[in-house]
């Protein structure tokens, strides 16, 4: 299996030349005063919570947080929103392309040198490790290629472009590495695993470190290791209240899917749900030699693990096939776990958190100021293993971009132009007005989703998730005006919000108050082309 080896030890003499430096400059005061914990996350592709993504693992004994959502149920902005801390509007990559801004030159000029990792690296004094899969276009000729190293990593292994297993491409600090397809020397999590033991081993001992492994799986093509092909040849895919049924009170997108599905159709995302689960027992494997390693070098007691997912998926949900890009909980609620000092095990947290609060999160834990920074997110760190908080908040943001084709798909052709993502019954999971945002309000006293979608219609859905956890019942018609007015109030504020104005208490939460003024701190979030309505 492909290593480090090689690599590592010229790198690591380098840094160890560097600390002796590095001691007469920012860092000597860290060196001296405390020495800040190490952190590890651990990122993986399309792992959803809803429907059962975490059964594959066993070696996750961590404190839950049951309320994890992200910015955008899309990779390549998700991700974006990981490092930077911000939301979509804010860091502005919309989709999975460079027109999208999609790891683009702009992304790299305006953004990318003011992530998380780049922070701790150049103001707290952390050597850095990334390894797997980065953006979506990283690599791409048009974005420097494979020879562009991203700020702010020590040693960098990053994927070319998107989730692989074998007969892939890695950037090992700007020299490409071309991988084929044996098993023992090219199974991408395998290797992603033994680079990252072997950052363990040949690191400096004198500084702490942030490691970043980001696993292709569960994503497509969900090819699992050999030893677990065969494996949970009778799972199906979870047959819960809202699976193969018409969403009939919800956007045009959800209303088009036929209902019931072929049985073609429930074969076949029964065993993508199967491989789904196969491919993710190496990246359990690659859990627990990470964390056996922590324990034998004896850094386990001194370092936070996190566990997440860059967006959630679905699989017949309301009859839609397979995919993310929707606004309901099984798209945009991932798993988040974390391990680490003063942490207790098999706990779970029910208090709100978004994957724009990692990044503050990790610069929180490494002595970093982040008011500081730009970011959206907040830390929450001090209410990690926490019930509840009063001084926590109570919603986050939720925004998407639809996508469609300029051409009407040949196999489509009742549909029309501006879908994409179509299987071959003609049922399609996006098009250019499948565009929204929403609140994401958990609290005390609430539990609510309010979307608004950017289309002809400008269709609402509102779900009672307390009284409704599948999203059955859209109660846009049904619900209290006032509810509806002031949670349009709400998304206004948070589609316009920028840094601290993104943290300011919302409807359900005793310290709001309503002040008009704060609907145009920024400019609202305006699309970046004309879409051809559907």
């Amino acid at each position: 299996m492909a290593s480090l080896r090689g690599e590592l030890p010229s790198l690591m003499n380098t840094l160890l030349i560097c600390v002796t430096f590095i001691s007469l400059s920012c860092c000597e005061e860290f060196a001296k005063s405390y020495r800040r914990p190490n952190i590890v996350l651990i990122l993986t592709d399309d792992l959803d919570i809803a429907n059962g993504g975490l059964v594959s693992f066993k070696n996750l004994e961590y404190i839950s947080v049951n309320s994890q959502f992200v910015a955008s149920p899309l990779c390549c902005p998700s991700r974006a929103s990981i490092l930077t801390g911000k939301y979509p509007h804010n860091h502005h990559v919309i989709n999975n392309t460079l027109e999208g801004n999609c790891s683009s030159i702009v992304w790299q000029k305006t953004e990318e040198g003011h992530t998380f990792p780049a922070l701790l690296k150049a103001f707290a004094g952390y050597q850095t490790f990334f390894a797997g899969k980065y953006l979506n276009q990283y690599g791409h000729r048009e974005a420097g290629g494979v020879e562009h190293v991203p700020p702010g990593w020590s040693y960098w292994v990053g994927l070319e472009k998107n989730s692989k297993y074998y007969n892939y491409t890695l950037s090992v600090n700007g020299k490409a590495q071309k991988h084929g397809s044996d098993y023992s020397k090219d199974y991408l999590t395998d290797v992603l695993a033994n680079m990252s033991l072997d950052f363990l081993q040949y690191k400096s001992n004198f500084l702490p470190f942030f490691m970043m492994v980001s696993v292709p799986a569960p994503h497509s093509p969900w090819t699992a290791a050999p030893q677990y092909q065969n494996k949970f040849n009778t799972t199906k895919a979870p047959r819960g209240p809202n699976f193969n049924i018409h969403g009939k009170d919800k956007h045009w997108l959800i209303r088009q899917a036929k209902t019931p599905m072929s049985n073609s159709s429930i074969k076949f995302l029964d065993e993508a749900f199967r491989k789904r689960w196969t491919t993710l027992l190496s990246v359990d494997d690659l859990v627990e030699k990470i964390v056996k390693q922590l324990e034998i070098r004896g850094e386990l007691d001194s370092t936070y693990v996190f566990f997440t997912s860059d967006n959630g998926y679905h699989t017949g949900q309301f009859s839609l096939p397979l995919d993310k890009r929707q606004l309901y909980d099984f798209d945009i609620r991932v798993p988040l776990m974390v391990r680490g000092p003063n942490i207790k095990p098999n706990q779970t947290s029910p208090l709100l958190v978004a994957n724009v609060d990692l990044g503050p999160t990790m610069l929180d834990i490494a002595g970093y100021n982040v008011s500081k920074t730009q970011m959206d997110g907040m830390s929450f760190l001090p209410i990690m293993g926490l019930v509840n908080s009063t001084g926590w908040r109570t919603d986050i943001l939720v925004e998407y971009e639809g996508e469609g084709s300029n051409v009407t798909d040949p196999a489509c052709p009742l549909l029309g132009p501006g879908v994409s993502e179509c299987f071959p019954d003609c049922v399609c999971e996006d098009s250019y007005n499948n565009t929204y945002a929403c609140v994401r309000t958990i609290g005390p006293s609430a539990n609510l989703q309010y979307c608004e979608f950017d289309d002809n219609e400008v269709f609402v859905e509102v779900y009672n998730m307390t009284a409704d956890p599948f999203q059955l019942t859209n109660v846009a018609r049904s619900i209290e005006q006032e509810v509806l007015e002031k949670m349009n109030r709400r998304l206004m504020i948070l589609q316009s919000c920028s840094g601290q104005s993104c943290r300011t208490p919302g409807v359900y939460d005793p310290r709001y108050k309503f002040d008009p003024r704060q609907m145009f701190i920024g400019q609202s979030w305006q699309q970046s082309r004309l879409r051809q309505k559907i």
